[in-house]
């Protein structure tokens, strides 16, 4: 599988902004999406994930409420759309999948896209 993040850029506090990430190659309805990020000079931070058929999310407790991740299998893509954003949210967003449920836990994430940079200015 291969994973293209795209739709990130600079936004003020307030905005909302919506990440997609375009997989390709075996069957994509077949992983667990993930979405991740990494803020300069932290660790790379879980945000999201969802289930095969889209009926099963799980959030971060910094995000929940102001993201929604969502999948559409028909088009091979997942999406984040970023509400009430904060500088606090600037970083890298990457887009992960996950032959199955691995919630929080990076290395069982099998494919990552290349990251997509937010920066959210106050």
């Amino acid at each position: 599988v291969q994973l293209q993040a795209s739709g990130g850029g600079m936004v003020q506090t307030g905005d909302s902004l919506r990440l997609s990430c375009a997989a390709s190659g075996r069957a994509f309805s077949s992983y667990w999406m993930g979405w991740f990020r990494q803020a300069p000079g932290k660790e790379r931070e879980f945000v999201a994930t969802i289930n095969f058929s889209g009926s099963s999310t799980y959030y971060s407790d910094s995000i929940k409420g102001r993201f929604t991740i969502s999948r559409d299998n028909a088009k091979n893509t997942v999406y984040l759309l970023m509400d009430s954003l904060k500088p606090e949210d600037t970083a890298v967003y990457y887009c992960a999948a996950s032959p199955g449920f691995a919630y929080r836990d990076f290395s069982k994430y099998m494919y990552w896209g290349q990251g997509t940079l937010v920066t959210v200015s106050s």
